[in-house]
């Protein structure tokens, strides 16, 4: 944290400036107890009647501003990553379960995207991506550059990409980015390997 003027973890809801904390939101404080317990019941109950060919370990991470909810648990290996990622692009196992938490908890101020292959994210309307674009936008940067691989609806990157105060970059992989990053900001040296 102390190499970048700004840091935003967790959606944006952990926030440093200069190396120092500026503020830190907690998800039960916003939700409250009983709704967050609700929520989590739920998930369980859910996950509980899945049949998968595999499960492991940590199925609901919580974290400060979300909950990141994972049917075969994020202790898997790499390879049930993958082969959990393939049976979801089949059977939409994620996609139902989402549809089934917007259904239960219509009204409750809640949002729903996908993360990565595993996984995805809960957390309250307006703790998105772009929370940190508030704090931002006091400093009045000319431009800000968002890069993102989930950036279709649906993807926990969508709204920050397509928000009109930054300019997105849909990438693929770190490697990606970094020549992304050449071909934008140093034309010069963007065919260097």
């Amino acid at each position: 944290i102390d190499k970048f003027d700004y840091v935003f973890a967790e959606n944006g809801t952990v926030q440093y400036k200069n190396g120092q904390l500026v503020s830190k939101q907690a998800i039960q404080d916003h939700l409250g107890e009983e709704l967050l317990q609700d929520l989590i019941n739920f998930c369980l109950n859910y996950m509980a009647l899945l049949k998968l060919p595999k499960k492991r370990g940590t199925f609901i991470e919580f974290r400060n501003g979300m909950l990141n909810i994972s049917p075969i648990g994020r202790s898997c290996t790499p390879e049930e990553r993958i082969e959990f990622s393939e049976l979801d692009k089949k059977e939409r196992i994620r996609e139902k379960f989402v549809a089934a938490l917007q259904r239960e908890f219509a009204g409750k101020g809640l949002r729903f995207s996908r993360g990565g292959m595993i996984s995805f994210d809960v957390f309250p309307e307006g703790w998105d991506k772009r929370y940190c674009l508030n704090v931002l936008d006091d400093e009045r940067f000319d431009t800000i550059h968002f890069f993102g691989n989930e950036t279709m609806q649906g993807g926990n990157d969508y709204e920050i990409y397509d928000d009109p105060r930054t300019v997105g970059h849909s990438v693929q992989s770190p490697q990606d980015t970094v020549q992304r990053c050449r071909e934008i900001f140093f034309p010069e040296r963007a065919n260097e390997c």
